[in-house]
């Protein structure tokens, strides 16, 4: 199978690989570090789990439109400790397509562009071994940096964000790593509600990779074309829509953080 090859080498190979570990077990030692130095708990990685798939009942594009609860995302069947089934997203048969010009002739192809504001894309160490830290994706922190810089606007300017969740504990550490949570303090965003997708700043609303679904090659073009649907008001069903929403942020990750990329949207008639 071509998609997991490519997800087996898309990390370090030398050491984590040929040592038989996968991404669910190197994303798994992410979460057991943070519950470690912060207090993370298990309930917590099923809380973004019940999230996301609530947020995927309302889309017709979504992969698994199920409502889960948060008990019944605690008592999956074990896949790599502190992780069960429900804390990994599936790999996902899926296509996306962005059409991308100057702004100046935007309005010949839509009268409704949405605009790029602000982008970055930066890179780290491959192995978790050789970073400085396992709570954290430094790629993601300086991708972020930029995209905000070029935008500018910061974090709190964010009306809604579609972030690579491809394990609970990734849209965890992303809450801390774009700037929407302090450091250590991204569990309590999910304790309040903060995230859902009638809250003060909806996170995955379309299900996110965990429930929309992760095509591989087409995962970062479908948060683009979230983006776009939402902030042209065209989420397709009753109470999907994100209302008033202005800024909006993307996020991808390449491998267990090798790589990230961040955009930072504007709505075309704000």
């Amino acid at each position: 199978n071509k998609g997991r090859y490519w997800l087996g080498v898309s990390g370090d190979t030398e050491y984590e690989r040929l040592a038989g570990s996968t991404f669910a077990g190197i994303y798994a030692l992410m979460a057991s570090r943070y519950m470690h130095e912060y207090g993370l708990k298990r309930e917590h990685l099923s809380m973004v789990a019940a999230k996301n798939h609530r947020h995927a009942v309302a889309n017709p594009k979504a992969q698994f439109r199920k409502e889960i609860t948060i008990k019944q995302a605690m008592q999956g069947v074990p896949v790599a400790h502190p992780f069960n089934v429900w804390d990994c997203s599936p790999t996902t048969d899926g296509a996306a397509a962005v059409l991308l010009c100057n702004a100046k002739i935007a309005k010949e192809f839509t009268d409704k562009p949405v605009y790029l504001k602000g982008f970055g894309a930066a890179s780290d160490y491959l192995a978790i071994h050789d970073r400085d830290s396992m709570t954290r994706l430094l790629a993601t922190r300086r991708a972020a940096e930029e995209a905000y810089k070029q935008a500018g606007v910061g974090p709190k300017d964010i009306d809604f964000a579609e972030v690579h969740d491809c394990f609970t504990i990734a849209e965890i550490l992303a809450y801390g790593d774009l700037g929407f949570a302090e450091e250590g303090r991204a569990q309590y965003l999910l304790e309040e509600g903060f995230t859902r997708s009638d809250g003060k700043l909806p996170v995955n609303a379309s299900g996110g990779l965990k429930a929309k679904g992760h095509p591989i090659g087409a995962t970062g073009c479908g948060m683009a074309s979230e983006v776009f649907k939402q902030l042209r008001d065209e989420a397709e069903e009753p109470g999907r829509q994100i209302k008033n929403a202005r800024y909006a942020l993307s996020h991808n990750v390449g491998g267990s953080g090798g790589t990230a990329a961040v955009f930072v949207y504007q709505r075309g008639d704000a």
